[in-house]
């Protein structure tokens, strides 16, 4: 592909720590897998950095349509599948990579239609697949205690109970179906927020579309694919951003790496089991300065490596990455 082809493509979702991730990983080699595929700026960045071939994955038919127009450009070194991250193991195998960037791109959110902003008024959506119960179904049918559990455990939100209490009483009256209607009454529960803080309704969409997604769910089964997926020696660079989910890496990379803490002597004694990984980032990695200020999205984002061992796949408990469970909110 030549250096004006590469120009050419628009790239509306800048690629957040993508620096950072390509120092981490160093030299870039072999095949690896983006599992996240969006705008293809991780994939192309891969391809810049000496990758042979990277195959995408991204279940939004958008990413597909978007690289319909360049796609092109990379023929035989870029392939893309509509799947789920989670299901990598039934696409590839004995890989040399695989780069995950979570949560929700700028693409998404900069399409109203798509329902993921509070910023932009659209229809209840959410889904990143396009299928199954939306934003509004949750909103409209859950029961007010199961709304606030939602918002309590995977919005962080402490005013779950007084957001889910105003979210019954207004659809009692007519049904919620647009995000700005949403946000309006998110923003009647909570203080007026003081200047750099986020929009009251931050949380609670963070919230909804974890949970029409099954982000957390597919995190794990995502984690445990590329470690089946990935040979000996092969990275997996994860980039998130809020601390759940970076959580649930650290834990999940500790765990497999044979750094899981000290034991509850009460515990029975099980069998040692060879690390699976080691890790690379001793803490997590952060953007600079520099790349914040070009970039707001990337203000909050974390970066975790580890290389693979030659030790087999395991099977992972999900009690010792945290996965979040539904639980009552306080």
């Amino acid at each position: 592909m030549s250096a004006a082809a590469a120009t050419t493509v628009p790239d509306p979702h800048i690629p957040v720590l993508l620096g950072p991730l390509l120092r981490a990983v160093a030299p870039v080699s072999g095949v690896w897998i983006d599992g996240t595929f969006g705008a293809g700026g991780y994939a192309r960045g891969l391809i810049a950095a000496g990758a042979e071939k990277v195959i995408g994955i991204d279940r939004d038919p958008l990413a597909h349509e978007m690289a319909a127009d360049w796609l092109g450009d990379y023929a035989g070194r870029i392939e893309l599948h509509q799947a789920n991250f989670a299901e990598m193991d039934e696409i590839a195998s004995d890989v040399d990579g695989v780069v995950l960037d979570l949560g929700v791109s700028s693409m998404q959110l900069d399409r109203a239609e798509r329902g993921f902003s509070f910023m932009k008024d659209g229809p209840l959506d959410m889904r990143m697949g396009q299928d199954g119960p939306s934003a509004a179904d949750i909103v409209n049918e859950a029961a007010e205690v199961d709304l606030a559990d939602i918002l309590y455990t995977y919005g962080e939100e402490r005013a779950s109970r007084r957001i889910a209490k105003a979210i019954v009483a207004a659809r009692k009256i007519t049904p919620i179906t647009r995000t700005l209607e949403l946000a309006g009454i998110i923003e009647t529960c909570l203080p007026r927020p003081k200047p750099n803080q986020s929009h009251p309704a931050t949380r609670s969409f963070q919230a909804l579309r974890i949970a029409v997604n099954d982000e957390y769910g597919a995190l794990m089964r995502g984690l445990m694919a590329a470690e089946r997926v990935l040979k000996a020696g092969g990275l997996l660079a994860v980039v998130s951003f809020h601390s759940v989910e970076d959580r649930m890496v650290k834990r999940f990379m500790q765990s497999r790496a044979g750094q899981t803490g000290r034991a509850n002597r009460y515990a029975p004694e099980v069998e040692a089991v060879a690390p699976a990984f080691e890790i690379v980032t001793r803490k997590a990695v952060g953007p600079d300065p520099e790349e914040v200020a070009a970039n707001p999205r990337a203000r909050s984002a974390k970066l975790r490596v580890a290389r693979r061992t030659d030790a087999p796949a395991g099977d992972i408990d999900a009690g010792q990455i945290a996965l979040p469970q539904l639980k009552e909110a306080r």
